[in-house]
């Protein structure tokens, strides 16, 4: 299979991966809101859940998904939180591509998931 066609669609929260000109799978996020220093520290993108459709599994999209979270957050100089169990191990597993996010950024998104998007927590 061909590496899939990854768009980001920001105001949906989704950053969706297509294959066969159908939607293979898509990391559910959002962006945090809180800012830590007076310099203004940008918000952090995170990652709440990552699906494939059954079809397409086993064929690399979540790996390709999280890989290119983290490479659109890197291009927009913003931390990663992983709350979704597989872009964490993901993160583990390529420390080089996944920086850790700061201990208080977690702290916050996992307070904003739960205040904005209780399905989701």
């Amino acid at each position: 299979m061909a590496e899939p066609d990854i768009r980001d669609d920001r105001p949906g929260g989704l950053l969706k991966a297509y294959a066969d000109g159908r939607v293979a799978g898509r990391i559910v996020y959002f962006t945090l809101d809180v800012y830590f220093t007076l310099d203004a520290t940008p918000p952090a993108l995170v990652a709440v859940h990552t699906v494939v459709e059954p079809e397409y599994q086993g064929r690399g999209i979540a790996g390709a998904l999280v890989r290119e979270f983290y490479a659109m957050a890197a291009r927009a100089g913003v931390p990663v939180v992983p709350l979704c169990p597989y872009a964490a191990t993901w993160a583990e597993r390529h420390p080089d591509e996944a920086p850790e996010a700061p201990a208080e950024l977690v702290g916050e998104a996992r307070t904003q998931l739960k205040a904005d998007h209780p399905e989701l927590s």
